[in-house]
């Protein structure tokens, strides 16, 4: 149950019902209206007819309570962690706490057939539509010829492109730009943890005390390390956009 799309609010506000909601996010109505009693979906927006409207928040909060249950926790510990979260949390907002959860989560591949994958992505897909995701890493080809390898975590990520009026070998270069800079920072990261933190860890194995620190240390690390990186990225980035206008409107 990955969301594979954010953009069902718009605007105009929320525009699913709950049986598109169900299909976009790949659960049963039920499960939505269980959730929702249990405190862990916010409330639609009733509309004419009374009929209840949902939109990119709640597409947002299914994801992010996928991947705490991915975590193993229960519904009882999701509960706890949800009811943690500020109320006015925006759809962005909870996809990085979705992308902090699932970087450590293992890498998730699921196989569907091209009208489940149409029913994750919330439209119908074309042969380009496919060869583009293909291309990004986002769809694999079966051996059948209705079966797709789908890496449901880049799905959301791959569907929003294609409506990006930007040259799809630019999107692929942008691609290779992040992976090697985000193994470069994570190799990086690596060598300054083994040396700084585990060479004096070796040295200490014999005090029970040190090694649970180590173990919880290790344990949140990940998590840690991707929020910090999120963060930097975001900021960066806003200044070197904020600086390329302004370069462009003063020349």
């Amino acid at each position: 149950m990955t969301t594979d799309i954010e953009d069902a609010g718009t605007a105009s506000g929320p525009t699913l019902t709950v049986d598109e909601l169900a299909a976009r996010a790949g659960v049963t109505v039920r499960t939505i209206r269980f959730y929702s009693t249990k405190g862990l979906l916010p409330p639609p927006v009733i509309g004419p007819r009374r009929v209840g409207h949902y939109g990119q928040d709640h597409l947002s909060r299914l994801a992010l309570i996928e991947e705490l249950q991915h975590q193993g926790m229960t519904l009882a510990a999701i509960e706890r962690y949800v009811e943690q979260l500020p109320a006015d949390l925006s759809a962005h907002d909870l996809a990085i706490h979705r992308a902090v959860v699932a970087s450590w989560a293992p890498d998730a591949a699921e196989e569907m057939s091209l009208a489940d994958l149409e029913r994750r992505a919330g439209r119908p897909l074309s042969g380009a539509d496919l060869d583009r995701l293909s291309a990004m890493g986002v769809v694999g080809y079966e051996d059948d010829a209705d079966a797709y390898r789908v890496d449901v975590g880049l799905l959301r990520l791959g569907v929003q492109l294609l409506d990006v009026p930007i040259a799809h070998e630019t999107i692929l270069a942008s691609r290779t730009v992040l992976l090697d800079h985000a193994r470069e920072a994570a190799h990086e990261l690596s060598r300054l943890f083994r040396d700084e933190v585990w060479g004096p860890y070796r040295e200490r194995e014999s005090d029970p005390e040190h090694v649970a620190a180590m173990k919880s240390l290790s344990a949140h690390m990940q998590p840690m390390v991707m929020q910090a990186l999120v963060t930097a990225f975001q900021r960066s980035l806003s200044e070197e956009l904020r600086e390329a206008f302004r370069s462009g409107s003063e020349s």
